[in-house]
């Protein structure tokens, strides 16, 4: 069965004072892969700028914008149209035994491998004193010793929006317990790798019509890597696994690898800035 998705995002920026010049790197455009084509995608702004689409290190496309005349609002708008098929994520064939996943995740040729997710970064470093928050069972396989943690990390944070921002580092996050979707990818991803599991951060799109956290804006979960099973969506701020409800757009090792919008501004005083984000489907 498939999905017609439609999604449309909106950013409305005002500035106190005049923006004289302005950079922006967007990065929102669903990724095709083996279960969501992309078949529709607009991207425009309010203001007389030149749009540019071009791929980043970790293979995802992004729109470059640079404006060059002044301005003291500024919106942009982009709408997505794909298709995406249902997901089962618990159908997958592996016969290995506990001990077996085991001797192939600390194989060093494994960790050579899968280095770049297995490394801890600024935002998901986890100190010492934390580490036995959430500790693996060795006679489970890894796919229930992940999705224990997912359900962990659901009852560890409570979503609560305001109090954390995209620099929040883990420590902070433990201590207060409060956060949001990115804040429980981070803690999903932090205990994942002190394991050996090679996990990474995706960025995307929440179907908005089942009540989930984090589904009026872009949302955030994790990917992990199983052996003989491969990378496995996990989605701790709601308790789920990733399914035809999530959207991918991009991956990467944190936040900072897929971040939504990266800007310089050349203007002085406050600026607002408003998202929304708006996901629909048909059968």
């Amino acid at each position: 069965m498939a999905f017609e998705y439609t999604i449309k995002y909106k950013s409305n920026n005002t500035y106190e004072n005049p923006v004289f010049e302005a950079y922006w790197q967007f990065m929102i455009i669903p990724e095709n892969n083996d279960s969501q084509k992309l078949v529709f995608s607009d991207f425009k702004t309010s203001v007389n700028a030149r749009i540019e689409h071009s791929i980043n290190g970790y293979n995802f496309q992004t729109a470059r914008i640079h404006c060059k005349e002044p301005f003291k609002a500024i919106q942009f708008e982009a709408e997505f149209k794909l298709t995406k098929e249902e997901i089962n994520p618990f159908v997958f064939n592996s016969k290995q035994e506990p001990s077996q996943e085991l001797e192939n995740i600390n194989n060093l040729n494994f960790k050579v491998e899968n280095e770049e997710y297995l490394t801890s970064t600024e935002l998901t470093k986890l100190l010492s004193k934390y580490k036995s928050l959430f500790v693996f069972d060795s006679s489970k396989s890894i796919m229930d010793n992940l999705t224990a943690l997912n359900h962990w990390a659901y009852l560890f944070l409570y979503f609560k929006t305001g109090v954390t921002h995209i620099g929040s580092l883990l420590d902070e996050i433990i201590e207060n317990r409060h956060g949001v979707c990115q804040d429980f990818t981070h803690l999903f991803i932090a205990f994942a790798r002190q394991n050996n599991i090679p996990a990474r951060y995706v960025s995307g799109y929440l179907h908005q019509g089942d009540g989930f956290f984090g589904d009026s804006q872009m949302h955030a979960w994790a990917e992990a890597f199983i052996p003989e099973i491969g990378w496995i969506g996990f989605d701790p701020a709601n308790d789920i696994l990733a399914d035809h409800n999530h959207i991918k757009v991009s991956h990467g090792k944190d936040y900072n690898d897929c971040s939504p919008i990266k800007g310089v501004i050349y203007s002085t005083g406050k600026n607002e800035t408003q998202h929304s984000v708006e996901v629909t489907y048909q059968q």
